[in-house]
């Protein structure tokens, strides 16, 4: 029989004290040699003989992750605990505890006391692993001052670096947008001669378009094109990603076609990036040609890709068209939710086939979906848009008796639809009533019932609701400027809808089309061409170039039998060079032909007025429109 290698120690040379948590060892006698303490390992049996899946947890790591679950105070109950059982945690151990916090509540808090308790050990010092390991729990947590920190002391240490450590911190510091120290692990990595492989330059890519850096990506993305490193569908997705951040669309689709090109095959989340992409810029129609591509190539389509295309189809007013890929969608599986339905039933509504939008919304409801005030705002502004008004009613006092909440677009629908109705009276009441129910008066709710007055005559009111507007602290946009100066040319208040142009001007609104067009032709009809051709030429220097004005003042002017005044302002147009003569000549044809004159449009139209050349005396000058008047 072998001998033991040391002999057994006795009772009486120790004594076992009990303390609150756990038993710890007291020594009795300072001169007798105690063993060594235990370095405990994270796996019960390390050698290299068995696979590593064959390797069990070992029964210490439960323990201790027992211990950290009092909060409180961990440390003193870890320090008992070792004492106890005659154990340190060396590094790897810590290292492999750090990475099973998942679990834990509060992690970056207990990860960090964790780590500073156990490089606290006698005889203890990190490992470049349990940095890593706690680095990347704090920036998963958002706690980048420790991280940072950490990051600093793991510096002074001067650890060698090694791929696995490499990309794990350039993954962290790139989700946490900590640009500079992700750089210096990059440089660290190529000083160490370690080549970085296909997960550390994503890794890279990623962090470098987390922070915004999307020319570096780029410069990163061309090393990999013509390096031994191959961009894959990641790499790819991650530069895709970039772009549709900084809101370069067209080079995202450009890397799109590229990796075609490069025989890389797109998956559903390059569809996906670019759909919400173009969806987020209004661009439908590409969102479309993308799903559409997706089907093609039998990509799986997620659910979100589903209903960016049949909201980006509802918001064209293609009702339809999203009601097949509506179908689609529930075939694939997916399930469809509240948003859906109410962006078909908003299309179809505005569409003016409100029976089918109605059947949707009972299918809706049939599949148990609880409609919310969205919905309804959805149907009553469907019903007040095609005048079905008193059905719009039932459907607001409905909600107001259920406990729906009663929100300003369901006002704003119910009040524009009374106005254009001439109903001014009822939407009024409603407009007041709105504040006590908590609803706050927008732009969109001011703006239906001013426009309502002024369609009534009622342009006094209008604008004492425009004041009131702005002492309310809700600011007019460009529609209720128009709004007004339209209503006050109409009432012949001239020189007050000056006014209001003028003070939309100073308070900095870009005129439109529309609204310039609602002051010429008030000018036009009051005989003051001039006045609004002076005033076009005032809004060049801002930067508005309105190139429908002439047109929109010749063919008011022609409408109402002023031919002359329209033929001296198409010579004027072209004799300052603002538009081509073949097209000036155009517009007054086209002009003349909508309002009712056909004997001036086809002799305009036969003659060389605009266009051609006579000669007088000497001197070859072009006809002017005036003579189709004069001769």
């Amino acid at each position: 029989m072998r001998k033991a290698l040391f002999k057994p120690y006795s009772a009486a040379f120790f004594k076992i004290h009990t303390s609150p948590i756990v038993s710890s060892l007291k020594f009795s006698s300072s001169s007798t040699p105690l063993p060594p303490p235990e370095w405990v390992h994270p796996f019960t049996d390390l050698s290299d003989v068995i696979s590593a899946a064959d390797r069990k947890t070992s029964p210490w790591v439960p323990k201790i992750h027992q211990l950290l679950q009092n909060t409180t105070n961990f440390e003193q109950d870890l320090t008992i605990f070792c004492d106890k059982y005659l154990i340190r945690l060396p590094p790897p151990f810590t290292a492999h505890i750090l990475k099973t916090f998942s679990q834990l509540p509060n992690r970056a808090e207990i990860a960090f006391r964790f780590f500073n308790w156990a490089g606290e050990q006698k005889g203890y010092s990190h490992n470049l692993e349990c940095f890593v390991q706690l680095i990347e729990i704090l920036c998963l947590e958002g706690d980048f001052v420790r991280a940072r920190s950490a990051f600093d002391e793991m510096k002074i240490r001067g650890f060698l670096m090694n791929p696995v450590a490499a990309n794990s911190l350039i993954r962290s510091f790139g989700n946490g947008g900590m640009v500079e120290e992700l750089l210096w692990v990059w440089k660290r990595m190529k000083d160490s001669g370690i080549e970085p492989s296909l997960y550390t330059y994503n890794f890279l890519m990623n962090g470098l378009v987390n922070c915004m850096y999307i020319e570096s990506a780029e410069r990163v993305l061309e090393v990999m094109k013509k390096g031994r490193v191959k961009p894959d569908v990641v790499t790819y997705n991650t530069m895709i990603k970039g772009y549709c951040k900084s809101g370069n669309l067209r080079k995202a689709i450009d890397e799109f076609e590229a990796m075609e090109v490069k025989n890389v095959a797109p998956d559903k989340i390059t569809f996906l990036t670019l759909m919400q992409a173009c969806y987020a810029k209004g661009d439908y129609h590409l969102c479309s040609r993308l799903y559409n591509e997706m089907r093609d190539k039998q990509v799986e389509i997620p659910p979100h890709a589903y209903r960016l295309v049949i909201g980006g189809l509802c918001r064209e007013g293609k009702a339809m068209e999203g009601h097949a890929v509506f179908e689609s969608m529930i075939g694939a599986g997916c399930e469809v939710n509240m948003t859906v339905y109410t962006a078909l039933i908003d299309a179809y509504a505005k569409n003016g086939n409100l029976d089918v939008a109605m059947e949707l919304f009972r299918s809706m409801q049939r599949e148990g979906l609880v409609a919310d005030e969205v919905t309804y705002g959805v149907i009553v502004n469907g019903l007040c848009k095609n005048g079905r008004l008193e059905e719009a009613m039932e459907w607001f006092e409905y909600c107001k008796r259920e406990g729906v909440a009663v929100n300003s677009m369901l006002y704003s629908s119910l009040i524009d639809g009374l106005g254009k109705a001439g109903r001014v009276e009822e939407a009024g009441r409603l407009f007041e009533e709105m504040t006590g129910r908590g609803c706050p008066r927008d732009s969109y709710c001011y703006n239906a019932l001013i426009d309502a007055l002024a369609k009534k005559g009622k342009v006094e009111e209008a604008v004492v609701l425009f004041e009131r507007m702005e002492e309310e602290g809700c600011d007019p946009t460009v529609y209720t400027y128009t709004i007004l100066i339209d209503g006050l040319f109409k009432q012949h208040k001239n020189e007050e809808g000056l006014r209001v142009w003028e003070a939309m001007i100073e308070k900095g609104i870009t005129p439109t089309a529309a609204s310039f067009r609602a002051l010429a032709t008030g000018l036009c009809l009051s005989g003051k061409v001039a006045r609004a051709c002076k005033i076009l030429d005032e809004l060049a220097p801002m930067g508005v170039v309105l190139d429908s004005a002439f047109e929109d003042m010749i063919n008011v002017l022609c409408k109402v039998g002023r031919v002359v005044e329209a033929c001296r302002l198409a010579d004027g147009v072209v004799d300052r060079g603002r538009e081509i003569p073949g097209r000036v000549r155009t517009v007054m044809i086209n002009a003349l032909r909508k309002a009712g004159n056909a004997d001036l449009a086809m002799k305009l139209m036969h003659s060389k007025i605009g266009i051609g050349y006579d000669r007088v005396k000497s001197v070859k000058k072009r006809v002017k429109f005036r003579n189709l008047v004069e001769r």
